[in-house]
């Protein structure tokens, strides 16, 4: 698919901001199985500082507020190939060992729940399953144990957390898949992206998804909230061991209370006239 994609945040502040900066993994790469055409960020009210490929393989872009300032956009605009590898990315970028992606963070470590949730899995699998069908046996028993539905958590909710609430959005759900996955011994981690639903372009937030590895294939994705394995509408845009490592914004900012965020999204497919 040939999907073009508009991304835009604003923050607007109740006074004026003396000091921010931010770190934004918003630029899409050309790798596993996605092609990037054309990209942009654009900035109001912030300046760019630097770019790097984190430890994760990540691009960064580290931006800084203009001193004073009391609205903030960052604007993302660009156009993205894909191909459906049902979920196949292939193999690690970046430079950290797939053992670092077996240990658990204050976010995946799971408790009494999370070890239930992983009995009743090894239960119900036949002897000698692959690495693959027991990762899509994992998938549908979040799915069951954690039913989308927004405002039960945050972005500090823990795996624990989210299965005592049995409510979720992708993110949690994510986190408890990955998290039950290293209990497994399964390399596993977080994926961050965009997604075309097939009813409207215009997109409520961007998506999240896990992502485990298997031997001969790779990391494979795992989208829990919709049940398949990312396909040709999913556009990857970082990945790390949990929502910290991979979160398209994160930052700090000083001299103003109080700040408004509102995002739009606009995911869609872009026809070839032949």
């Amino acid at each position: 698919m040939r999907l073009a994609i508009s991304h835009t945040t604003r923050y607007t502040f109740s006074g004026p901001v003396a000091h921010g900066l931010q770190r934004l993994r918003l630029t899409p790469l050309s790798w596993g199985g996605q092609s990037v055409e054309s990209w942009a960020i654009d900035l109001e009210g912030a300046r760019h500082e630097a770019s790097y490929d984190d430890e994760n393989g990540n691009h960064v872009t580290l931006i800084s507020f203009v001193p004073g300032v009391r609205e903030v956009v960052i604007a993302c605009k660009g156009v993205v190939l894909t191909a459906d590898n049902a979920g196949i990315v292939g193999k690690q970028r970046g430079h950290l060992p797939l053992w670092h992606f077996t240990e658990q963070t204050r976010l995946t470590r799971g408790g009494a729940r999370m070890k239930a949730l992983v009995a009743a899995l090894q239960e119900g699998l036949a002897a000698g399953e692959d690495t693959l069908a027991r990762l899509h046996a994992l998938s549908d028993r979040v799915r069951e144990a954690v039913v989308y539905e927004p405002g039960h958590t945050d972005v500090a909710s823990t795996a624990e957390q989210v299965l005592e609430a049995g409510r979720g959005v992708c993110q949690d759900q994510a986190h408890v898949f990955i998290g039950a996955a290293r209990m497994l011994g399964i390399p596993a981690r977080y994926a961050s992206g965009y997604l075309m639903m097939d009813d409207r372009v215009e997109q409520d937030a961007s998506h999240a998804w896990a992502e485990a590895y298997v031997a001969g294939l790779g990391w494979v994705g795992f989208d829990v909230a919709n049940a398949i394995c990312p396909d040709a509408r999913y556009v990857h845009l970082a990945t790390g061991s949990d929502y910290t490592a991979a979160a398209p914004i994160t930052g700090i900012g000083y001299g103003a209370r109080d700040e408004a965020m509102e995002v739009s999204l606009a995911v869609e497919q872009q026809r070839v006239e032949q």
